[in-house]
């Protein structure tokens, strides 16, 4: 039986970049916590919601650098709760597509705390539709699968990329920047065709959003001439021709109104 002082975590995500992208109900969990614990790529305006006592910890992970790893994120977790604090654990994006809001909820029920997961818009989504990218489309794609790029070499799991290759209408890598020529050369040695069309997406959502659109053959020296730099995503698949097409529509609109 747990102590009746024991606090609720809220494993809480905060959408793709953009801070209006935010559910009411997260946003109401930002503003009833005395903790926060949050990640790198969360809209810092968020936090602004929080009240004036809430103590803020920051426990962001960027490529090869973790200010907090992850077994003391998991552990500050349940020392906030065992004090009786209310507790958000703040997420990019959504906390069960690759943000490891599992592995903290099964701490947490490991030692009986109670916990909520409040879902958030993940980059797959929120991104590619920011630059105009559906991931399905009656055309184009029936299906989508989000992919992560940080296992290209040496994992336990590797990523089937052979059936990727074929099997997935579109498909949504994340972390993928510093493996793009792995990931080129795997699908293209699987047969993915060299003019399937790649998009990337860098800060997608923000005010800072930029797209580069390509192919297979050309996207990692696009890449490399445009400075791609991370958090970007890596949208590979025929919907990305609709950018072009929207793109095409807007630029026919104007023309008419002027």
């Amino acid at each position: 039986m747990r102590n009746i002082t024991t606090g609720t975590v809220y494993i809480v995500g905060a959408g793709p970049g953009d801070p209006e992208l935010i559910s009411v109900k997260a946003m109401r969990r930002i503003q009833q916590a005395d903790v926060i614990l949050y990640d790198r790529l969360i809209s810092k305006e968020l936090l602004a919601y929080a009240g004036s006592d809430t103590e803020l910890v920051y426990c962001g992970k960027a490529p090869g650098s973790h200010a907090m790893p992850q077994h003391i994120i998991n552990e500050a977790l349940v020392k906030y709760a065992q004090a009786g604090k209310t507790v958000v654990r703040l997420k990019g994006g959504d906390p069960l597509v690759f943000g490891r809001g599992a592995e903290e909820a099964l701490e947490l029920a490991s030692w009986g705390i109670p916990y909520e997961i409040v879902p958030g818009i993940t980059s797959a989504i929120g991104a590619a539709a920011a630059a105009g990218i559906p991931v399905t489309h009656r055309e184009y794609a029936a299906s989508f699968a989000c992919v992560t790029g940080s296992r290209c070499h040496g994992d336990k799991s590797p990523i089937r990329w052979d059936l990727l290759a074929h099997s997935v209408d579109t498909l949504a890598i994340y972390m993928g920047v510093s493996e793009l020529p792995a990931i080129r050369e795997e699908l293209l040695k699987h047969g993915k065709s060299a003019a399937t069309p790649v998009a990337l997406i860098e800060r997608g959502t923000t005010n800072r959003q930029r797209t580069i659109v390509g192919t297979l053959s050309d996207i990692h020296t696009l890449a490399v001439t445009m400075k791609l730099a991370n958090p970007a995503l890596i949208i590979i698949g025929e919907v990305v021709r609709v950018r072009e097409r929207l793109m095409q529509a807007e630029q026919q609109a104007v023309s008419l109104i002027s």
